[in-house]
């Protein structure tokens, strides 16, 4: 059986896009924040990327201060996952049980 992405490309030709929150720090971090993922992107996505799909790379707290190595890694063990039909592994609730969007 032959699973199609509605969504896809009919190329075949992958996108990517980056999204670091001000959460990160000012705007010297977010920016080398989005250079790092870039880089990998670049690097990892031709080889390693679903074809027709779109790629959202999204920058964490911790990923300014990350090796580079480490993270290039991690998004192969995501690659991978995702290949294999996985997907990412559930995240814990949050504590104190409220949602993710901003209030106002």
């Amino acid at each position: 059986m032959l699973l199609v992405n509605p969504l896809a490309r009919p190329d075949g030709s992958l996108r990517f896009g980056v999204t670091v929150t001000k959460r990160i720090g000012n705007a010297v971090a977010r920016n080398r924040m989005k250079r790092r993922l870039r880089a990998l992107a670049r690097e990892l996505l031709p080889a390693l990327g679903i074809a027709g799909a779109d790629h959202v790379l999204i920058g964490r707290e911790t990923g300014i201060e990350r090796d580079f190595a480490l993270l290039r890694q991690e998004l192969e063990a995501a690659l991978s996952r995702v290949a294999a039909g996985k997907g990412d592994p559930p995240r814990r609730p949050r504590p104190n049980g409220k949602s993710v969007g901003r209030s106002r």
